[in-house]
């Protein structure tokens, strides 16, 4: 049960002391704003009646005196002793039975007529379990009907009642997660307070409590009765007998009552075990004001043989600036049942059970919902009077505009006759608007041809499919040619191409590589490479299409394929081009692929969607694939081009000869590097003066040239008939 203002006053009614602990949510933590120990005029024990009534009126009116409670929550605790908490599994049901199932295990397993109780239930399983453990809880009317009375009395409204072993349940669940994670291995709470000592044993689905007759007040019986002094005398000399020279006859009192508790402690751990046997306890949390007494918890830890803690400090509790830390922290043991009270109404603790007679609750409902019909009353009869009074008013209005109605009716008129008309412009303009149809649609596929390029592109040697030379490639890029020198010439697997041309063809299987020239230009590099020139035959209304005939006719079934025939050449450094080409029996390691490989392969380099749109179209076929290769030369301007080498490779230099007469010799270099890349006699590479290529001696081979013509099949069929019939159309002009 969560608070709604965040905040909460947590109540608990000792025999010694009333504890109040003021606590606000913080995130995953809570902060005390406040808290109070108010010490009973008397022990409660000693008292009973009236007196009893009176010294815990006095008590509330300090804590009222002390403390401004206001509006907010109040959660308060009922003894363990008058309650009742029992564990049950569910029998296999639906999950609209299961409320009916609880109410059939309640009536069975609370030990009083169900009518003469305030009862409620816990699922401590998961909802949809296939075992749901359910808890049920119980207090008797007349108990819980007094201890609400005491609070009425001094006009504290109470919105919660738990009993004091679920509130420590809480409190453990809360601030020590880990000591109720299992089970199998469950933790003992002892809550040793004035008159009784609540054992508590917490797992993970269940709670099992018990209330053992031995509290502080049996330790101050035995001293007083071994001294023969009052309770009073007998409860000082208590709490100061570390410091007293009576101090060995003050624990020889107490030693008996050592015994029984842990004889009683024992007894039910023992009956726990046994009801269990698959638990064996972890340990035990010892808190109440009676854990304070000297050597006790060494002697519950030699006597149960179970390691027994005082915790010192709650980890997940923040201290407002206001709060005394020194004086908090010396009352954690009293704190722990308002700790987990609290912790239940912030909506943290895992029991969220609540004792409060339906009844009162129901008052509490109505009370706070009473304003809030009220001040709906008055707003629907507001409402309702502003409602008549505009409808007046809009009345009066009305029969004031008769004239600008039928001038609205006119201008409808009018409006209506215009969209006739506009209407029949409409329909006489459809012929136009099939035109402009006609017109956008050779726009379409307009940005083919630059994917073909970019695929194309794509696939040369580069950072992602080259991945060891990569600093290679971001060198070349940002144009820093000392870094590129590093990586030696014939080592550097690069293509850099020097010319593209693409262009479309219906028809592939009778396409001509030497198709009619160009219909856009563009620059762009390729695998590292330099810039280069590239012609395209767009898609659009330009389109160049295939001069030899077809040996198929239109009225074929089998369409052809479409697609678009590609040739790129250009220049390697790279000593073994075929490796970088089209290296043999590499299918299975894509490592190896070269520039042919990776386009058999366009599917695995896709850019569009995560499908290639194009295919290599019958590589082995001399009519579909053509590849050339030879050393780059440097001859003069009249020369260049000579024996297939293409246009358009490096720059030419031309370098004096050796006895400095005469014109000298050209020779290729690097654009970027300004490295030799043409083939040369000298292989020296720090002479610069190159011997007169019209000599006899050899060449020594430095780069390669290559050219590659073939065709990429454009999956799909997506030219348009409109578009082929206008195409052909033209093509007969």
């Amino acid at each position: 049960m969560a608070s709604a203002s965040d905040a909460v006053w947590a109540l608990d009614l000792g025999n010694s002391a009333l504890k109040a602990l003021h606590l606000i949510d913080a995130g995953d933590a809570v902060e005390v704003v406040a808290f109070d120990t108010v010490t009973h005029a008397k022990n409660l024990a000693e008292v009973s009646g009236a007196e009893r009534e009176e010294i815990i009126a006095l008590s509330f009116r300090q804590f009222m005196e002390q403390n401004y409670v206001g509006k907010e929550d109040v959660v308060v605790s009922v003894p363990t002793q008058s309650s009742f908490a029992r564990f049950v599994t569910l029998p296999p049901v639906e999950p609209k039975k299961v409320p009916e199932i609880i109410q059939f295990e309640a009536v069975q397993q609370i030990p009083f007529d169900i009518e003469e109780v305030v009862w409620d239930s816990q699922l401590m399983t998961e909802a949809d379990a296939a075992e749901k453990r359910v808890g049920l809880f119980a207090i008797k009317n007349e108990v819980v009907n007094a201890e609400l009375a005491r609070f009425d009395r001094e006009d504290l409204q109470v919105s919660t009642v738990q009993m004091a072993s679920m509130a420590l349940y809480n409190y453990l669940q809360f601030d020590r997660p880990d000591y109720v994670a299992s089970d199998t291995k469950p933790t003992v709470i002892l809550n040793i307070g004035a008159e009784t000592t609540d054992l508590v044993v917490c797992s993970r689905t269940s709670v099992w409590q018990r209330s053992i007759a031995i509290g502080g007040n049996a330790f101050t019986k035995a001293i007083a009765s071994a001294f023969k002094i009052n309770f009073a005398k007998a409860e000082k000399l208590k709490r100061t007998a570390a410091a007293s020279k009576y101090a060995r006859q003050i624990f020889q009192a107490m030693r008996p009552v050592f015994t029984d508790l842990a004889s009683e402690v024992q007894k039910s751990i023992g009956f726990y075990t046994s009801s269990n046997p698959n638990a064996q306890i972890g340990r035990i949390v010892a808190m109440g004001g009676a854990t304070r007494l000297r050597g006790l918890l060494k002697y519950l830890q030699q006597s149960l043989q179970i390691p027994v803690e005082r915790p010192d400090r709650f980890k997940r509790v923040r201290l407002d600036e206001n709060v005394s830390a020194a004086k908090f922290h010396d009352s954690i043991s009293d704190f722990a049942v308002v700790y987990g009270l609290g912790v239940q109404v912030l909506g943290m603790g895992k029991i969220e059970s609540n004792l409060l007679p339906k009844a009162v609750a129901r008052q509490m409902a109505w009370a706070v919902k009473f304003k809030y019909f009220v001040l709906a009353a008055s707003i629907l009869l507001a409402v309702s009077l502003m409602a008549l009074g505009r409808a007046i008013l809009d009345k009066r209005a009305y029969e004031s505009g008769s004239g600008i109605r039928r001038q609205n009716a006119n201008l409808i008129s009018m409006a209506e006759n215009a969209i006739d008309k506009y209407k029949d412009e409409q329909d006489k303009s459809s012929d136009f608007q099939q035109r402009i149809q006609a017109a956008f649609k050779l726009l379409e596929k307009r940005d083919v041809v630059p994917l073909v390029c970019q695929t194309v592109l794509g696939v040369l040697p580069n950072a992602q499919t080259n991945p060891e030379q990569k600093g290679l490639y971001e060198a070349f890029a940002a144009g820093d040619a000392e870094t590129v020198k590093q990586t030696p010439r014939s080592q550097r697997k690069q293509l850099f191409v020097t010319d593209m041309s693409v262009f479309y063809s219906k028809d592939l299987a009778n396409a001509a590589f030497d198709a009619p020239e160009v219909s856009a230009e563009a620059s762009d590099s390729g695998g590292g490479g330099a810039s280069m020139s590239l012609e395209m035959r767009a898609m659009g209304g330009a389109r160049a299409y295939n001069t030899r005939s077809s040996s198929r006719s239109s009225s074929d079934e089998e369409k052809p394929d479409a697609g678009f025939v590609v040739s790129v050449s250009g220049y390697s450094p790279y000593s073994n081009l075929s490796e970088l080409l089209d290296p043999l029996g590499v299918e299975d390691r894509r490592q190896d692929w070269g520039f042919v490989t990776r386009l058999q392969h366009l599917d695995a380099y896709s850019i569009v969607d995560g499908n290639s749109l194009f295919e290599l179209y019958n590589k082995i076929d001399l009519n579909h694939f053509q590849l050339k290769t030879g050393p780059v030369v440097a001859e003069d301007r009249r020369s260049q081009g000579r024996d297939g080498m293409p246009s358009g490779i490096g720059e030419r230099l031309l370098v004096e000869s050796e006895d400095g007469r005469g014109r000298g010799d050209y020779v290729l270099i690097d654009p970027l590097t300004k490295e030799v890349i043409s083939s040369a006699v000298d292989s020296d590479p720090g002479d610069r003066t190159i011997r007169n290529r019209r000599t006899e001696a050899p060449f020594e081979p430095r780069d390669q040239w290559f050219e590659l013509k073939f065709k990429l099949k454009w999956l799909g069929d997506p030219v348009p008939e409109e578009a082929e019939s206008n195409s052909s159309s033209k093509r007969r002009r």
